[in-house]
């Protein structure tokens, strides 16, 4: 029989509770109430996430009375302490413990592993972070672990999608950085994920990254409360430093950055994305612009050309529901002119391949209303997917142009377009789009288009006017 003395006070039960205790459990910063207590010494003293401690914060348990061995368990390639101070970090008040022993060479165990990503997940982390040193368990390998959440292949274990679409902007706060296109993109696979899980009795859990606070803000504002009190449904949305620890079934990472110079910023950080990486279970879908990421020089670029050569890298419009999501980001935000370019969401699955010319593009950015540039934006998506006026009334006369010259009505503008032949692995024909004038303006177009095309041979306008299947030759 268990004979417990009789207390008369909460302090008497934990004088009892310590005196009597084999294992205390404590954070470091707590470790000091432990000074006073009078209990038997204790001999061994383990730190978990040892790598995120500060030197100093070390200090704390190890004045305890009696330790006579260390066990410091962490991860010197995440995350270290936070430190605002820009110059008591790079004094190195940030470094642990664990790094410095780590450092001066001491002999360390490798727990080599793990089990809790999808190979498919952990196979770039463990082969660019750990030098191949982790092995997957075999729960991860079972058949278990291979969840089908969304359609395959884009939702799978793995993938990047990419988003050439979107645009940084700066935060509310001045100093971070949003996306909304990546914002718009999160709530729709969100949303998603609900619908696709909605009546399951399996519990899914779901996470959103972002290193960056206004996007992290953002996301948080566009999911709102409405996924807060579902049974068995759980979003939690937290920056890459909020997460480290933590483990969801689908991960969902959004990059933000999207700029033609590869410029990343702290986004380049090994650490923040290596936990960034490592959070997920049954699915890890990264959010980016693959060729900002690229351009970057940085730990990201190897990831992008490692998603291409696995098969794991998809463009967003892949998915219809996904490209319509952008294309209504645009549109509330007036960004129209995002998508006027032939690799845009807009135009680059389209049957007929289109460039812009610099006029067309001055002029349709100096249109200020929505309502005017929706027109034109709808026209040329059908002119690019092939549709074409029932009535033949399109064409302009012009002497040297024979008849490639064409204009189609958006509301109070006409849309001047040619068709031209360029060469990428073969010749095809491709849609060039000259400027968009209200109608009194298109005569002074066309009289110098006329002396454009007047250089022009009779065989290459000759090709500009047949019609070709998919516009090959």
């Amino acid at each position: 029989d268990l004979k417990l003395p009789n207390f008369t006070s909460k302090d008497m039960i934990a004088d009892f509770c310590y005196q009597h205790a084999s294992l205390i459990f404590c954070t470091v910063s707590s470790s000091y109430k432990l000074y006073s207590v009078e209990m038997e010494p204790l001999n061994l003293l383990v730190i978990d996430e040892a790598a995120q401690l500060k030197e100093c914060e070390s200090v704390i348990p190890l004045r305890l009375p009696g330790v006579k061995h260390l066990i410091l368990v962490g991860d010197e390639c995440q995350l270290p302490a936070m430190v605002e101070s820009k110059l008591s970090n790079r004094a190195g008040f940030g470094r642990s413990l664990f790094e410095r022993l780590s450092s001066l060479g001491y002999s360390r165990q490798l727990l080599n592993i793990q089990y809790r990503m999808h190979p498919s997940i952990s196979l770039f982390p463990t082969s660019k972070f750990y030098e191949n040193q982790i092995l997957d368990g075999p729960n991860v390998k079972s058949k278990s672990y291979r969840k089908s959440h969304l359609p395959w292949p884009m939702f799978g274990p793995y993938s990047f999608i990419n988003i050439p679409d979107g645009r940084e902007q700066i935060g509310d706060d001045g100093c971070s950085l949003r996306n909304p296109v990546e914002v718009e993109v999160i709530s729709r696979i969100v949303r998603n994920l609900y619908r696709a899980w909605d009546g399951s009795e399996e519990h899914l859990t779901v996470g959103v990254i972002s290193p960056y606070a206004a996007q992290v803000s953002a996301a948080q504002a566009k999911l709102g409360k409405r996924y807060e009190n579902i049974k068995g449904f759980t979003v939690k949305v937290k920056s890459v430093d909020g997460f480290q620890g933590g483990e969801e079934d689908i991960v969902i990472i959004s990059t933000v950055r999207s700029n033609s110079r590869g410029t990343i910023g702290f986004l380049s950080s090994t650490k923040r994305t290596n936990v960034a990486l490592t959070r997920a279970r049954y699915c890890l879908w990264i959010l980016g612009n693959g060729k900002t990421l690229r351009k970057s020089k940085s730990v990201w670029e190897a990831l992008v050309e490692n998603a291409m050569s696995r098969g794991c890298f998809y463009n967003v419009d892949d998915d219809k529901d996904l490209a319509k999501a952008i294309l209504d980001v645009k549109k509330e935000n007036n960004e129209l002119d995002d998508l006027l370019d032939g690799s845009s969401v807009l135009f680059r699955n389209a049957r007929w391949k289109v460039l812009f010319s610099d006029n067309f593009l001055n002029s349709f950015r100096k249109l200020t209303s929505l309502r005017t540039k929706m027109p034109i934006i709808n026209l040329l998506s059908k002119l690019s997917s092939g549709w074409r006026p029932k009535k033949r009334n399109v064409d302009i006369i012009c002497e040297h142009s024979s008849h490639i010259v064409r204009q189609f009505k958006a509301d109070d503008f006409y849309v001047i377009c040619t068709t031209d032949i360029v060469k990428e692995e073969r010749y095809i024909q491709i849609l060039k789009i000259w400027d968009v004038l209200p109608l009194g303006d298109v005569a002074k177009l066309v009289k110098h288009l006329d002396s454009i095309f007047e250089t022009y041979s009779d065989d290459f306008i000759s090709r500009c006017n047949e019609k070709c299947i998919e516009g090959l030759y």
